[in-house]
């Protein structure tokens, strides 16, 4: 019996922003779709303005795979994970073993397609800034989201991601400028955009 795809669909029980005070609660499965999609995004641009030679479906794939590893470990709330750097080498060390653990739940002939997104390597390095900042786009929208809603509580979050060098990504500019201020209108203000 093979559990890999069962324990995936395991990422809408593990919640995210665990020591803060959310409006809405945000699950695993929900950040993991919207990093895709910013990955996809920011490679897009990067392509159609910047010459970037990456594929968008693969820089997709390892969006939908960067924080697979939590399936096992949960989500470690940022303050603990980044406070020093033994605390950060060793998840970093935990989340490798998570994603081994992940791809031996997986028959041998199907663990090639998967390798490259759940463990380090191959050309993941060329895309990891594009998937990282996404991932810190994905946290931005929740701030906007939650402050937008009154909740005062992800103001300083907020400030701390825009001051991210994830973030100092061209691509991530251009987004930041030209998408990001609409996550902050309502339903009848995006629509009345898209019409323009």
């Amino acid at each position: 019996m093979r559990g890999f795809f069962a324990m995936l669909s395991r990422m809408k029980y593990i919640g995210r922003w665990g020591l803060m005070r959310c409006l809405r609660t945000e699950t695993l499965s929900e950040h993991t779709l919207e990093t895709a999609m910013l990955t996809h995004a920011l490679i897009a641009i990067g392509r159609a303005r910047f010459g970037c030679a990456l594929d968008e479906g693969r820089g997709v794939l390892y969006a939908l795979y960067h924080d697979c590893g939590e399936i096992l470990t949960g989500d470690l709330p940022t303050p603990i994970k980044y406070h020093d750097p033994g605390i950060r080498a060793a998840y970093q060390a935990i989340e490798r073993q998570a994603g081994e653990r992940l791809l031996g739940m997986l028959p041998g002939e199907l663990q090639g397609s998967f390798r490259p997104y759940l463990t380090e390597g191959g050309d993941s390095a060329a895309y990891r800034p594009y998937v990282k900042a996404a991932d810190k786009l994905s946290a931005l929208i929740k701030c906007e989201e939650e402050l937008a809603g009154g909740n005062r509580e992800f103001q300083s979050a907020r400030e701390a991601i825009l001051r991210s060098e994830a973030l100092s990504l061209p691509e991530a500019q251009v987004f930041l400028r030209e998408y990001l201020p609409a996550y902050t209108l309502t339903l009848d203000e995006v629509e009345g955009g898209a019409r323009v």
